[in-house]
């Protein structure tokens, strides 16, 4: 049974499923889900909890196993944590979840909560994982994209009685709330608190805002893709600070966009040798939001630029490298910033396009 993580506070107050799966990349929603089920297991007198966690390639799974079919010595009821950081719990380890499933049904002497990170298309077809789907509660963590990040902050200042302002200058302030703190939704939640205990319930004003919440916002290189591909020049300029000062490496940095370049490029080849867009895009492994934003601004890119995009990431690649080009910088993470951008500005024109296409006359 799928369900979504907003639903699991409705879903606990209606009654207790006698298992519970969490996967996903978010830590603090995942834990704060988990510490959910937690409390409504409580306080249905699951007052015993053990856990376990899967490390290694002999992990005794007899263990868990013999958790689930002994009674608890101290309460009516127990609570049986396992914890896979990996994701694989191999093939002993896969059909003993089988087994634990079928334990639990019928039964609610114990009750199972299985954490597991964020999960591939494979694993989750695979039979353990359909079998814990099939015979529990599975829900999946999403973590907050950077478009959302704002609503969430604004929802979270709720929680704890505080609010922006209304109109632009609110706005403005979540918005700059979000750039301090993306892809770092920990230390997002930390600065939340943070203000509570700064200021009282009521509106907070732009001002207390940025005297208050620090930059901790953590980038990663396919969130810089995303950006690119999207045109959002000043975003890409603030991870590309962001990725060198963390110590990012140049060359995965030039990876990430050469192969983007690489992509649009067999994409549009592919078009002009007669194959549909959703074809081409299947057929050179585009799916998910990279295939929305594919979408957006391959019509409106010429064969041309993308030639020269083309180019240009190969001149970069042997910056990265320690050779010189000319009129190219030398250092290697101003050349990635002209690179990001040169696609990015294309990018961004194609999405312009996209939307004088589709405006009403």
């Amino acid at each position: 049974m799928q369900l979504a993580p907003a639903q699991l506070s409705a879903h606990l107050e209606r009654g207790l499923r006698s298992l519970y799966v969490l996967h996903g990349d978010e830590p603090l929603l995942q834990q704060e889900a988990a510490d959910a089920i937690r409390k409504a297991a409580r306080a249905q007198g699951y007052t015993e909890r053990s856990v376990h966690t899967v490390m290694g390639a002999h992990f005794d799974w007899s263990a868990v196993l013999a958790a689930c079919s002994s009674m608890s010595l101290f309460a009516d009821r127990q609570m049986l944590e396992v914890r896979i950081p990996s994701g694989k719990p191999g093939k002993d380890g896969g059909a003993a979840l089988v087994e634990l499933t079928e334990a639990l049904q019928g039964q609610d002497a114990t009750l199972a909560l299985v954490l597991l990170p964020k999960l591939d298309k494979a694993t989750r077809t695979g039979a353990w994982f359909s079998a814990l789907e099939g015979g529990g509660v599975c829900l999946q963590i999403e973590a907050i994209e950077r478009s959302a990040l704002p609503q969430w902050i604004a929802q979270r200042l709720a929680q704890q009685g505080q609010r922006v302002a209304s109109g632009d200058e609110g706005q403005h302030a979540l918005s700059f709330f979000a750039d301090r703190v993306e892809g770092n939704l920990l230390a997002a939640h930390q600065e939340i608190q943070k203000l509570g205990l700064l200021y009282p319930a009521g509106p907070l004003s732009l001002a207390q805002i940025e005297a208050a919440v620090l930059n901790v916002a953590r980038y990663d290189v396919f969130k810089l893709s995303e950006a690119v591909l999207a045109g959002q020049a000043l975003r890409v300029q603030r991870m590309i600070d962001g990725l060198r000062a963390e110590g990012e490496s140049e060359v995965l940095v030039h990876w990430a966009l050469a192969e983007d370049i690489r992509s649009l490029k067999r994409v549009k080849d592919a078009i002009a040798d007669g194959r549909p867009l959703p074809m081409a895009l299947r057929e050179n492994r585009v799916w998910g939001m990279k295939e929305r934003l594919f979408e957006r601004v391959l019509p409106h890119l010429s064969a041309s630029a993308l030639a020269q995009l083309l180019e240009a990431a190969h001149k970069v690649d042997g910056i990265a490298k320690g050779l010189r080009q000319p009129d190219w910088p030398l250092d290697a993470w101003q050349a990635l910033h002209r690179l990001a951008m040169q696609l990015c500005q294309q990018c961004a024109q194609g999405g312009r396009g996209t939307a004088r296409a589709h405006r009403p006359a």
